[in-house]
Formats: C-alpha cells, sequence, structure tokens
C-alpha cells in the first residue's frame, strides 16, 4: 500500500509513543498504536485507472452539492474521514497557476465552508478547489504552475476530512453530467461529466 507525502510527521509520533507507553498502561499503548493505524489507514494512496474519456472526480466522497455559477457548474464533493483524501486531475490539463485563500476552518459539509481555507488549481478553462474542515489543517499540492497532468494524475492532499470542488469547463451544461446530489465517486475513476470526447485507451493506472 502507498501512502501520501507527509504520513509519518502524523503517524510516527504515535509510534514511537508505543513502547513507553506499555509501561505505564497496555491500554494507553494500544490507544497509540490504534492512533498511527488509523493515520496511516487515513493517508493511502491507491493506484486508479481513469476511463476511457469524460471528466472524472477530483475526490472520493459523496457529491454534496451541484450549482450553477454564471455560465458555469460547480460539482462540491465532501470527504468523509475514511475516504481516500488524495485529489486528482480531473482531465488531461495544464496547470495555469495554483491559490492559496486564507479563511476559517468550518464543517466540510456545510455552506459556510465556502469561506474555509482553500487552495485554487486552475487550468485553462476549469478549476479544481480543495477546500479545508475542522479537522483538514493541512493542503499539500503536488504540483505548480505548468505542470503537465493527465486524467486521473494525483495532484495534491487534503490532511484529515474536508471538501473538493470542480469547476467545470464553461461548455459543459447540466445534460453532460454524469453524477446526482447524493452519489458517492471515486477520485480518478468516476466520470461526473461527459466532455463530448472518445478515448483510444486507458492511461493505465496513475
Amino acid at each position: 500500500m502507498d501512502f501520501a507525502p507527509g504520513v509519518w510527521w502524523y503517524a510516527l509520533p504515535p509510534l514511537l509513543l508505543v513502547f513507553p507507553a506499555f509501561v505505564v498502561s497496555p491500554t494507553l499503548s494500544l490507544l497509540f498504536l490504534a492512533a498511527a493505524g488509523a493515520t496511516l489507514f487515513f493517508f493511502r494512496d491507491p493506484e486508479r485507472t481513469p476511463p476511457f474519456s469524460g471528466i472524472v472526480s477530483p475526490a472520493d466522497g459523496t457529491i454534496s452539492e451541484i450549482r450553477t455559477e454564471g455560465d458555469r457548474i460547480r460539482v462540491c464533493i465532501f470527504m468523509n474521514v475514511h475516504d481516500v483524501h488524495v485529489v486528482r486531475s480531473p482531465d488531461d490539463a495544464v496547470v495555469e497557476s495554483i491559490e492559496h485563500e486564507s479563511g476559517g476552518y468550518r464543517p466540510a459539509f456545510s455552506k459556510d465552508s465556502d469561506r474555509n481555507e482553500k487552495v485554487h488549481v486552475r487550468f485553462s478553462d476549469s478549476e479544481v478547489t480543495l477546500i479545508a474542515g475542522v479537522f483538514a489543517r493541512r493542503i499539500t499540492p503536488y504540483v505548480e504552475a505548468g505542470d503537465e497532468l493527465e486524467r486521473g494524475e494525483r495532484l495534491g492532499h487534503i490532511a484529515f476530512g474536508s471538501r473538493v470542488d470542480a469547476l467545470l469547463p464553461p461548455e459543459i451544461d447540466h445534460a453532460d453530467l454524469q453524477v446526482e446530489h447524493g452519489e458517492k465517486v471515486t477520485a480518478g475513476e468516476t466520470a461526473i461529466a461527459d466532455d463530448g470526447t472518445t478515448g483510444d485507451m486507458e492511461w493505465g493506472s496513475q
């Protein structure tokens, strides 16, 4: 099993306390071991195989909202604590900019989370926004301006619960959507919209 970068910053401290804690209490030692195991589980980074074509979900989770903003559609994905928190590119694209926006740490499933801390990964005609939640206090982009990404390729990670938004290209309308509110999606694999193209082959595991 692969893990997201930075996992040992979180998993190593409780792991190092397992044996010293055993001297005080076996129960306490088990709690530290469980905390380390839970952290490793949270930072897991499984391989994904993108579909032939279409715009794929950038995150694991549940569609919490689909809304129209001007001539664009925004798809919001709530990531629960048990979801994989590695974020992926919805389509083949070149990163135009990475922008950090300061904000609060409200629950990621609430509408107030629009004012949370976030990182915008912008492409020429679309955008992925990584949004912090109550426990998500670290957003780590893996990419920078100028990077060329393939559909489903990793672009960042959010530590401990959050939300990810996909602002779709302007030519995508509601008839092109392939998901609805409340639907479970998988990053890099679930098609959230039809982009009108057909693929000749799969990209393979990313």
